[in-house]
């Protein structure tokens, strides 16, 4: 029995990226193309859905740092919501703020051209987990965890 083309498996958010995940950017809309044929005759844009879940797709892009080549450090990151997504955390530069992705699926795929293919993947989640005490660290962009009695343990 093979496994049919197009599973998603559910992974945890630490075993994709154990280093973290850095959102570049914004969440957007992922739009249905639209030719110039339709955008002159002033035809609305159209949200994709998900086939699967029946859900809106919104997108943004993501950094691993854990990646070490550069090609494959970027990638999009596909979100399955009703309504846009918003993440948790601060960012710790413009444009750049460390995440944590919730109810995680990766989707094997092959990528590349000619005798340059490489397994890659397609990911998905269905939103942002609660950001963790703190904004994130240096090593990874990872928020240290802590439970509210520590924290006010700190403080005191």
């Amino acid at each position: 029995m093979a496994i049919e083309k197009g599973i998603r498996f559910s992974v945890e958010h630490d075993d994709a990226f154990p280093q973290g995940l850095v959102m570049v950017g914004e969440v957007s809309p992922d739009n249905e193309y639209q030719s110039r044929e339709e955008r002159a005759q002033g035809r609305p844009t159209r949200q994709r859905v998900d086939e699967v879940t029946g859900k809106r797709q919104w997108k943004f892009m993501a950094t691993d740092p854990g990646e070490t080549k550069a090609k494959r450090a970027s990638f999009e990151i596909t979100l399955l919501a009703d309504v846009q997504p918003v993440p948790t955390t601060a960012e710790v530069m413009p444009g750049m703020r460390p995440v944590e992705l919730d109810g995680l699926t990766a989707e094997p795929k092959v990528t590349g051209q000619g005798e340059y293919k490489y397994l890659s993947y397609v990911f998905r989640a269905t939103g942002f987990k609660a950001a963790a005490s703190g904004t994130g660290s240096a090593s990874g962009g990872k928020a240290p965890r802590s439970t509210a009695g520590e924290s006010s343990a700190k403080a005191a």
